[in-house]
């Protein structure tokens, strides 16, 4: 099912049609269906009343539009879902009609369908977020050698390279894949407490009917109901927040490298994509857009969600009500960043012979701190600083590259020799422990992956 217009850019296919009208009708009917099987496996619910309602349940229509405005009115998605169904069961057996919905709660329905719907999304973020990591991997590894500026404060500084950049955002995509994973495991639990959380209308048998409820829903079933108790879907929002905002960084670095004057990287274009309505030369950072779209929007969600954590007693008057569209809204703005960058990653055009040149471009002032460093063990840091800051002022004066002013300073050549000079400027000596870094960032999610 494709999503409205209004929410085009806020999600994908996929996810749209798992938060839409259809899908969650269907994830709260599948709770009244284990429910009922659950309760018809313990002995409390006839065998004969769970068959019919898991078959109405499956088989019978129901009126969406009719069912929103009803909910609106009841102040709950579950109240009118129930009588909806009881109705359709009655229809066909008067007796299976008394046993729908037994012993639950509406917050046990709407939370349990909430839980659900997230079980269906996760494989696909984690089909996007493994696409990512394969494409990081393979860039980072082609890229180990390709020299470019590094970039702090927006300025030129000294030489970094690609695969060093790539890593870093791979280095950030394992962390907040694996909090991400930790996070929705501990989410997918059943929530069945019954009206006050003790599930007292089942008697001594409560205990047992959560265990089988939850092993037909395939969730975990929780120590005790959590109505009021929000931590463990907290946990997976902030997750997705902290996801998010590491893949809208490295749409930020990937944006300002498309740059004109830059011109370092180019997402992938194809028929309809990164176009102009008015400028037919342009080539749009469409994927970046939209990463940064979804980073801009998820945090004040994941705040939203927070301060409604701050529940009363057994039942929340107000917060838990609040939780299904900004979840919702959390996790396909996840999704659609983490598919983009996916894209982005497998398309990416990496100009090396740019970035080179933009190197170049610096006329070797980002070499300057290799410079003083070579000065300060013979004049002392703060000398040699003010030294290399006077010779730096001068090449941008006069126009000349810095190796050539240093030439014609007698402070420099009295300590430093004019073929140390004339390999001043050459990026691949001036890395450091970049490749280290790399390897490491590199070797740390290939290992994982390996693990599983």
């Amino acid at each position: 099912m494709p999503a409205h217009l209004i929410d085009s850019l806020a999600t994908t296919e996929s996810l749209a049609e798992i938060f839409a009208d259809d899908s969650v009708l269907q994830a709260m009917l599948d709770f009244e269906i284990a429910l009922a099987r659950a309760e018809a496996r313990v002995g409390i619910v006839p065998k004969s009343a769970a068959e019919k309602i898991s078959t109405v349940a499956r088989e019978a229509e129901f009126d969406v539009p009719a069912l929103s405005h009803a909910m609106f009115r009841a102040g709950t998605a579950a109240i009118p879902l129930v009588k909806a169904l009881t109705d359709k069961v009655r229809a066909r057996d008067k007796k299976a009609a008394g046993w729908v919905h037994w012993g639950a709660t509406s917050q046990d329905v709407t939370d349990t369908a909430l839980i659900l719907l997230l079980k269906r999304a996760y494989p696909i973020l984690v089909g996007d977020l493994q696409r990512l990591g394969k494409s990081l991997v393979e860039l980072s590894e082609q890229h180990k050698a390709t020299v470019m500026l590094g970039r702090t404060l927006m300025q030129a500084a000294p030489p970094i390279t690609f695969g060093l950049k790539v890593a870093g955002w791979l280095g950030a995509l394992h962390r907040g894949t694996k909090r991400l994973e930790s996070a929705w495991s501990g989410a997918l639990v059943l929530q069945f407490g019954g009206a006050s959380g003790t599930l007292a209308s089942l008697g001594d048998k409560g205990t047992v009917v959560a265990q089988a409820l939850a092993e037909e829903l395939g969730l975990s079933c929780p120590e005790a109901p959590w109505h009021t108790h929000r931590d463990r879907l907290a946990n997976l929002v902030c997750s997705c927040g902290i996801l998010t905002g590491s893949l809208g960084k490295m749409a930020r670095d990937i944006s300002l490298l498309m740059q004109t004057e830059v011109g370092e990287l180019a997402e992938p274009g194809g028929e309809g994509r990164g176009g102009s309505s008015t400028m037919p030369h342009k080539r749009n950072p469409i994927a970046c857009s939209l990463t940064l779209n979804a980073a801009q929007r998820v945090p004040p969600l994941v705040a939203c969600f927070l301060a409604a954590m701050v529940q009363e007693h057994e039942r929340a008057v107000g917060s838990w009500q609040s939780e299904w569209p900004v979840i919702a809204s959390i996790v396909q703005s996840t999704g659609v960043a983490t598919a983009s960058m996916a894209e982005a990653a497998e398309g990416l055009t990496v100009h090396a012979e740019r970035m080179r040149q933009n190197i170049e471009n610096t006329r070797g002032l980002i070499f300057a701190e290799r410079v003083m460093m070579l000065l300060a063990a013979e004049l002392g840091r703060d000398v040699a600083h003010r030294l290399l800051e006077d010779a730096t002022r001068q090449s941008i004066a006069q126009n000349k590259r810095l190796s050539a002013v240093l030439q014609g300073l007698p402070e420099v050549a009295s300590h430093i020799g004019p073929s140390v000079l004339e390999q001043l400027e050459i990026p691949e000596h001036y890395l450091g422990s970049a490749e280290a870094f790399r390897k490491a960032l590199v070797t740390c999610r290939t290992r994982k992956n390996q693990e599983r």
